[in-house]
């Protein structure tokens, strides 16, 4: 009876350590799957960021047709007929929602808050001053690359963006390309304009 006591006895932290090797090796597989969920989580999440790029690429690519200078140089039919295909197609497009929420602290918030009013600020008055405008996006954009920038970057604005979150950090910069692309084409489109004017000129002096 004493042997039995005896034997139990020893064989009890036995008994202990093979539980908790069982036990460590249950969460070990657990963790490793977590891990492998995460990898999975983040391909999600840049996928689905991807998809919202090439939503503003696909939109910004049709309204950059309808106001191209090709369609203003041909006939009212057929220009009728190709803007309701893009508005077809910039329809087809805006019923596609994709969302990617930005975790964010406070104070990425109001960075991101003070980033946004001073980008806005630039566009309102892109109408009145085009040229002023886009040197001001400029500098805003040198404040955003790593690039060496070959105009003065505006450093208030950089330390600003530095507080922002690191994929509002990206979404500034791919909004401030988007923008400064729209002011070549509108710059594009005015010289184009003007263009068959100042060829015209010469033809009106010797007129005179």
């Amino acid at each position: 009876m004493a042997q039995a006591k005896i034997s139990a006895k020893a064989a009890e932290p036995r008994g202990r350590f093979y539980r908790s090797t069982s036990m460590a090796d249950r969460s070990g597989r657990l963790l490793e799957r977590l891990d492998q969920l995460e990898l999975r989580v983040e391909a999600f999440r840049d996928a689905a960021s991807a998809m919202e790029q090439e939503k503003e690429i696909l939109l910004e690519m049709i309204h950059s047709i309808q106001n191209s200078q090709d369609m203003r140089n041909i006939s009212e039919g057929e220009r009728e007929e190709l803007n309701l295909t893009a508005s077809r197609l910039m329809g087809r497009t805006l019923t596609v929602e994709v969302s990617v929420e930005t975790i964010r602290n406070p104070q990425q918030q109001e960075s991101l808050s003070h980033a946004t009013r001073m980008i806005d600020e630039i566009v309102d008055k892109l109408l009145n001053d085009l040229e002023d405008s886009r040197s001001h996006l400029m500098m805003l954009y040198g404040a955003c690359t790593s690039d060496v920038p070959s105009v003065p970057i505006d450093q208030k604005f950089q330390s600003v963006v530095i507080g922002c979150a690191i994929e509002d950090q990206k979404k500034i910069k791919r909004r401030l390309e988007t923008l400064l692309r729209h002011v070549e084409n509108s710059d594009k489109s005015i010289t184009l304009l003007e263009h068959p004017k100042s060829t015209q000129q010469p033809c009106n002096n010797k007129q005179d």
